[in-house]
């Protein structure tokens, strides 16, 4: 890694441990990046810290260092079952990373014991090895902590374990706002020790961040660390050595565009971002039948139990494609960044570089676009999960548009719905509230009746046979026995002598049976009898 603040690990104002200096050296980081040489010190010296750095600066390590010498420093050694640092942080995938670079320098010290709690795993799993390993750090999610906290009936007891709590970590404490998970983090601050450490780490400060340092930290020092040669006005949020381009794309020509790139790019891996968990599913797959001998993965957040091995996958491979652009130039790394826009989002790019400090630059026209929506098309009409993933996939990307923060430049209004739905290859419209009485001449529907489009997958198939078998006969009407050449009126007047005789029948049946009890009863107890027999009760 290049020489970023001309420092290195023994020339921090405060000694690290000799382990540590070793492992650092393993992992070949000679210098310390501007977040890791203005938290260390402060956290090691018993401060609260609320950092503010643009993601890949190398945060990681600015809290994985001090909480580990802070551990060390502790007078009272850790016992099995309590918790001495805590680490929060959004994703599962966050963790898994925060957990790998723990364990390596867990090899050091033997004495302490981390455990990974995030979701995707049997919770009562959890229980089970926490119950038997015991664990001094805990890396986790908010909504599998928040459930641990709850296993008292299982034989955890998480409340009493995190008392001896010296440290408290939110690792990208901006998005786990944003993820929705304020009431999780109430919650669990509410179970956690008033003394103690806490970091605060985050690419960006918002007035619902500034609540949570007030809620979490004690007289915080601030951090905020800019790139090197980065202007003070521009306050630039994402890496200083990520390039940021653009590209306009007509809605029928994007898909065309994407391909053709990441064909022009197969040997570098590549993530690729969709608005929606239904985008992911369906272009993940076209991508799969379009572009040979690469190894694409595909990863959202409706994902429950493969995401963990999706992830872990992509990350063994030296080349890929995936489903943010944070995720590349990374701890002084180089990294490209590019964003499709429709025409009439074009005003996008002001609104990054001034509001959200991000400038975006023209993106070179992509060389050798040829049309695959008719392969796309073929794809749908020789699998009906294809057709399907492309009709929920249109309909997710309309939704989103109608639920996008940024609606003054994303407006629903403006959309062109044919040519979106020729940009998804569709093979007919959809019927969602958004069309309902509109007409589309620019659409082409393909001549195909989509229901006897089959599942490649027979199963499948069988069971979706099944289904119409049974929806068809609820739908087959009730067959009425009437009487040919008799006015319906009579039918009805037959059927209402038919129900008088019955009744008739029904009461000559109740006098005779009132008959025999008078002749069985005592004269004075008949009254009495006879209101049990008409109502079921006596008055």
């Amino acid at each position: 890694m290049e020489n970023i603040t001309d420092g290195k690990w023994e020339r921090l104002p405060v000694k690290l441990h000799d382990s540590i200096l070793q492992t650092l050296r393993e992992l070949k980081f000679a210098y310390m990046t501007p977040v890791q040489f203005a938290c260390i010190p402060l956290f090691m010296s018993n401060k609260d810290v609320a950092a503010e750095a643009v993601t890949g600066s190398g945060k990681t390590l600015a809290f994985v260092i001090p909480a580990l010498e802070i551990l060390l420093k502790r007078e009272e050694k850790l016992k099995k079952m309590q918790v001495g640092a805590l680490i929060i942080t959004p994703t599962r995938e966050l963790a898994l990373q925060i957990s790998e670079v723990m364990g390596r320098f867990l090899q050091g010290f033997p004495q302490f014991r981390q455990i990974l709690l995030i979701g995707g795993s049997n919770p009562i799993e959890d229980v089970e090895k926490f119950k038997t390993q015991g664990a001094n750090i805990l890396i986790a999610t908010p909504g599998r902590l928040e459930d641990m906290f709850r296993r008292k009936a299982d034989g955890l007891d998480l409340a009493t374990a995190v008392k001896s709590l010296d440290v408290l970590v939110l690792d990208e404490a901006d998005r786990l706002l944003d993820m929705g998970f304020e009431a999780s983090l109430n919650t669990i601050l509410g179970y956690l020790p008033k003394q103690r450490r806490t970091g605060l780490f985050s690419a960006t400060q918002t007035q619902e961040l500034e609540k949570l340092v007030r809620a979490g930290l004690r007289n915080p020092v601030r951090i905020t660390v800019k790139e090197k040669g980065v202007a003070a006005s521009s306050m630039q949020k994402t890496p200083a050595r990520l390039s940021n381009y653009y590209a306009i794309c007509r809605a029928e020509e994007k898909f065309n565009t994407l391909v053709a790139f990441l064909r022009q790019h197969k040997h570098e891996k590549q993530l690729v971002f969709f608005s929606t968990c239904a985008c992911v599913e369906y272009f993940g797959k076209a991508l799969e039948g379009l572009i040979k001998n690469v190894s694409i993965h595909c990863i959202h957040g409706k994902m429950k139990h493969k995401r963990n091995k999706i992830f872990a996958d992509f990350r063994a491979l030296k080349s890929s494609f995936v489903h943010r652009c944070g995720r590349t130039a990374r701890i002084g790394n180089q990294g490209n960044a590019l964003v499709f826009l429709l025409p009439m989002e074009e005003s996008y790019v002001n609104f990054l570089s001034i509001n959200q400090k991000c400038p975006l630059q023209t993106y070179p026209p992509v060389k050798d676009v040829v049309d695959v929506l008719p392969k796309l098309k073929a794809m749908a009409l020789g699998d009906r999960a294809m057709f399907e993933k492309g009709m929920k996939a249109f309909v997710s990307c309309v939704q989103a548009y109608a639920k996008h923060e940024c609606s003054l430049i994303f407006r629903i209004k403006d959309l062109d719905f044919a040519a979106l739905a020729r940009g998804f290859a569709l093979l007919r419209l959809p019927k969602m509230p958004e069309l309902r009485g509109k007409t589309f001449p620019d659409f082409k529907q393909e001549a195909i009746d989509t229901d006897t489009i089959r599942f490649k997958d027979k199963n499948r198939e069988k069971l979706r046979q099944k289904r119409l078998a049974e929806l068809k006969e609820k739908e087959t009407p009730l067959k009425r026995n009437f009487i040919k050449n008799k006015a319906w009126s009579k039918q009805k007047n037959k059927k209402d002598k038919k129900k008088k005789k019955a009744a008739k029948r029904k009461l000559d049946e109740v006098c005779y049976s009132f008959a025999c009890v008078k002749e069985m009863v005592h004269p004075k107890k008949f009254h009495l009898l006879k209101m049990f027999s008409l109502s079921g009760h006596p008055r």
